[in-house]
């Protein structure tokens, strides 16, 4: 029998739909439900490797954990990766389909809808209940044609709809009763209920607002629900949530600077290291500089590694590396980092944009060749004598004098990454390195603050159980278990 499915759509961006998604996924895990999640279109560059070989946003990825299942590549079959303010990369079922201007994209909705039908049919079959979650706003009328993320899919799969609001950002009733204004009066009768999200202080005095919004719309309040500040320490979906302020560390013992690009990629990287109470972890935007006394510099990844390359020497970032080399600091690449670090980046078949070679930092003694081939795999091995194990997301090769220094040795033989002679500066293709205890634990204590003081995936377990106890005390359960279909 087909699985019951429910899709939560959002008054705008950033509402809290991925965090309800994976709390709901593990309070219905825990009631013994096959609980699967799903999302017919995510835009991010935050991206997770599958165990099917393919690659999902990474919200997908934390909703399978939470739901206690693989990930597969059919939770999110149309990944858009933006390369461009107008462009994106189009993955299709965990691999590269093609690149496309925003209107152009417009076009292959159709095509791409088949693909979304096709995944959302193979989950009902192997699971109870499907948690899907839509994307951007449901009341962005302009694009309900060939809309294959919110509304267009609802009607296409016959999918019942709540629909969740921000308390935090203010108008949460304007925002819901509007949506109900502008929609179709069809995508208006799929929606059942409604969830006000990120609620501060006393719930009794919105007590009022919940009932005008249920008179104004006839949808059925299913919860308020209050803001919950350990969202921090799960993976965020996209780079808004690198505009959150990180908390303060009184206490800490070293600094990391990281700056912040515009098509800054798998920036969950740095999750396991904002976690640990001796580590402060500045992001530095342009205009701003690195911080003097930084002790690591992380060049993260990235979507169009040789447009950050430029935007990044547009910010001077260049000279304050320098600076901070010459002060003794160390500084990391990871992935389109490392091949900023080296001597150039060729781009013969315009993988990233017209074909060409750009100069790079040319800390590294090292080349790298951007190719349409993008490697998606799991890896672990030992790296600088401790042990890591992590993920490959990547187009491109890197060679040349310093990979004769590899940074890591993975489990099979294979060499990774790059170290200068003087061993200040390493690059490495692997993803999710300080995700590992091990590995975190070794790079903390040559920085000089010390062993982990957690345990990064347990860390993520306790806090998806949280979460869901959260869920569970303020979202009327059973009555959302009663509007799937």
């Amino acid at each position: 029998m087909a699985a019951r499915a429910l899709i939560f759509q959002g008054t705008g961006s950033d509402v809290g739909k991925s965090l309800i998604v994976a709390g709901l996924a593990r309070v219905l895990a825990d009631r013994g439900l096959k609980v699967r999640p799903f999302k017919p279109q995510n835009m991010s560059n935050n991206a997770a490797v599958t165990t099917d070989g393919g690659e999902i946003g990474r919200a997908q990825a934390l909703q399978a954990r939470a739901a206690r299942t693989p990930s597969t590549v059919h939770m999110n079959p149309v990944l858009l990766k933006p390369q461009s303010e107008t462009g994106a990369q189009i993955v299709v079922r965990g691999r590269v389909h093609g690149v496309a201007k925003a209107a152009a994209y417009q076009h292959l909705k159709p095509e791409l809808m088949q693909h979304v039908l096709d995944s959302f049919s193979r989950l009902r079959h192997e699971a109870d209940i499907i948690l899907v979650e839509g994307a951007g706003s449901a009341s962005e009328i302009n694009l309900r044609a060939n809309d294959i993320a919110n509304m267009g899919f609802a009607r296409a799969a016959g999918v019942p709809v709540v629909l969740v609001g921000d308390i935090d950002r203010g108008g949460v009733i304007a925002s819901l009763v509007g949506t109900k204004a502008v929609i179709e009066p069809g995508d208006a009768a799929l929606v059942r209920g409604f969830l006000i999200n990120k609620f501060r202080g006393d719930p009794a005095l919105f007590a009022s607002g919940t009932a005008m919004i249920e008179e104004a719309t006839g949808w059925a309040p299913l919860g308020l629900v209050p803001f919950f500040p350990d969202a921090r320490l799960l993976p965020a979906e996209d780079a808004l949530a690198l505009g959150r302020e990180s908390p303060d560390k009184p206490h800490a013992r070293i600094r990391i600077a990281v700056p912040v690009l515009p098509h800054i990629a798998n920036f969950d990287d740095l999750d396991p290291l904002e976690a640990e109470p001796a580590v402060d972890v500045v992001r530095v935007r342009s205009g701003e500089a690195l911080p003097g006394n930084a002790d690591l510099i992380i060049l993260l990844g990235s979507k169009a590694t040789v447009a950050d390359l430029i935007a990044l020497r547009q910010a001077g970032f260049h000279i304050d590396i320098t600076a901070h080399l010459r002060r003794g600091g160390a500084v990391i690449g990871l992935c389109g980092g490392y091949q900023m670090l080296g001597r150039t980046i060729a781009d013969p078949s315009g993988v990233e944009g017209p074909p060409g070679r750009t100069e790079g930092l040319g800390f590294l003694d090292v080349e790298t060749v951007l190719s349409g081939e993008k490697r998606l795999e799991p890896v672990h091995g030992e790296a600088r004598g401790s042990p890591f194990a992590g993920y490959e997301m990547h187009m491109g090769v890197t060679t040349g004098p310093d990979c004769a220094r590899p940074f890591a040795r993975r489990s099979d033989g294979a060499p990774d990454g790059a170290v200068s002679a003087d061993g200040r500066v390493v690059g490495t293709y692997i993803h999710g390195l300080f995700g590992d205890d091990r590995q975190r634990t070794a790079w903390l204590t040559r920085l000089g603050a010390g062993p982990s003081r957690i345990a990064h995936d347990a860390l993520v377990e306790s806090t998806l159980d949280r979460l869901a106890a959260h869920l569970a005390n303020h979202i009327d359960i059973d009555r959302l278990l009663s509007l799937a279909r």
